[in-house]
């Protein structure tokens, strides 16, 4: 496994790093403050992403593209690094047209949806016009199993019909949401696998309500968490993704490289922590000596750097699995990093925010921001724990053809 820049890859890293130094963080300040008067989407936010798509930095996420798909066609690995420096700031990958969730949803459309479906809702997802919510987890059901969704679509005659309650459906109060890919049972009497559908929602269609958008962490988002009824939603049978009983592994096909994603940006975030960190050290001084002279922050930098780079290589690792051998054949790295990296995400920010003291908390630096996204993702895509029992399961099943030859190196009792 080579994970060396290619010239390429090396040149695009230049290009985004410039641009997000010339363009997107002497606006930080400008978002902070639209957005906490309650303007969103900000004002300058198209202004950014022409910008962006005229330079040639658009898309940069999905790999095979079609001829008359916007994008670059770079691979996983290829990709990893620049979602890593978008990660920096949080809204930052909008602008290249390469936020979540939409990213998953054009992937998922990209790969399963009919000529029609592609036209409607995929080319202008590509083209930056219009945005997009993935509806799967429910209040009322511990849906990191997906298997356990309740809300229910039903055929009648041309049409299917919805009925269900969603929550924490990101983006879906963005004013420029207009399409859901609704998750739900199509058959209940199935083999457990084979229940689920996924359905493509038009947001204003009759019968589909946002009850509230909850905040997280008490931080309110304004694109939204969103928690929404679906209340004899009818649309028509066209507008079924995939076909029926699709709807698990269509939801396995779309997360692999989401959470690498999802993942490079958490890097991203922990690096400019640890820069944040490392030049508060050797500003501040406390009892005569500058703070990184302190051997408690000595030992926060040198571990942050540690696990940073051990995250970046696990990262790197499964996005060049998924290149070459398949998200399927990946699954226990995918789960690896996924319960991996939003932990040294948030140690690494709250180390951070420990050295700025009451600093930290406010919004003077972005660390509360970061750290409150590394909450999150401890639960997106799947809480640690999940995670965690499918790693252990895999390793176990593995164990079994050479189960006892570890016997081999114990020390026997002496007699």
């Amino acid at each position: 496994m080579d994970f060396g820049y290619s010239p390429n890859v090396e040149a695009l890293r230049q290009r985004v790093s410039q641009f997000m130094d010339e363009h997107i963080v002497p606006r930080v300040r400008q978002y902070n403050e639209e957005t906490r008067a309650g303007t969103f989407p900000v004002s300058f936010m198209e202004e950014l992403k022409a910008r962006a798509k005229a330079e040639g930095l658009w898309n940069l996420f999905l790999p095979s593209l079609r001829e008359d798909e916007p994008g670059m066609g770079l691979s996983n690995l290829e990709y990893a690094p620049l979602a890593e420096i978008m990660g920096r700031i949080g809204w930052a990958s909008e602008v290249f047209n390469c936020n979540a969730p939409d990213t998953g949803n054009m992937e998922l459309l990209h790969m399963f949806a009919t000529p029609e479906q592609r036209e409607q809702w995929l080319m202008p997802l590509l083209r930056g016009e219009i945005r997009s919510a993935f509806c799967m987890t429910e209040p009322d059901v511990a849906s990191s199993d997906a298997t356990n969704v309740t809300t229910l679509i039903q055929r009648e005659g041309g049409d299917y019909v919805i009925n269900g309650r969603k929550w924490f459906i990101t983006n879906s109060g963005h004013p420029n949401c207009k399409i859901f890919i609704v998750m739900g049972k199509t058959d209940p009497n199935a083999d457990t696998h084979h229940q689920q559908s996924m359905i493509l929602v038009p947001k204003n269609t009759p019968g589909v309500e946002i009850v509230r958008n909850p905040s997280v962490l008490n931080a309110q988002h304004h694109e939204g968490h969103c928690e929404i009824t679906f209340t004899n939603v009818r649309v028509p049978a066209s507008n079924l993704l995939g076909e029926e009983g699709s709807g698990f592994a269509l939801a396995q096909a779309r997360l692999g490289p989401g959470r690498i994603h999802h993942c490079m940006r958490s890097i991203g975030a922990a690096e400019l922590a640890l820069e944040l960190m490392i030049e508060r050290s050797q500003q501040r001084k406390t009892f005569g000596k500058f703070l990184y002279q302190h051997g408690t922050i000595g030992e926060w930098i040198a571990k942050s750097r540690i696990e940073i780079d051990q995250a970046r290589l696990l990262v790197l690792k499964t996005a060049w699995m998924i290149d070459n051998v398949g998200a399927k054949a990946a699954r226990k790295e995918i789960s690896m990093i996924k319960a991996l990296v939003p932990t040294v995400h948030t140690t690494v920010v709250d180390r951070a925010m420990q050295v700025f003291g009451a600093m930290g908390l406010t919004p003077d630096t972005p660390l509360a921001d970061h750290y409150t996204w590394g909450r999150c993702l401890r639960y997106a895509d799947g809480p640690d724990e999940v995670h965690l029992q499918s790693i252990a399961r895999m390793e176990i099943k593995a164990s079994q053809a050479t189960l006892g030859q570890g016997a081999r190196y114990l020390t026997p009792p002496l007699r």
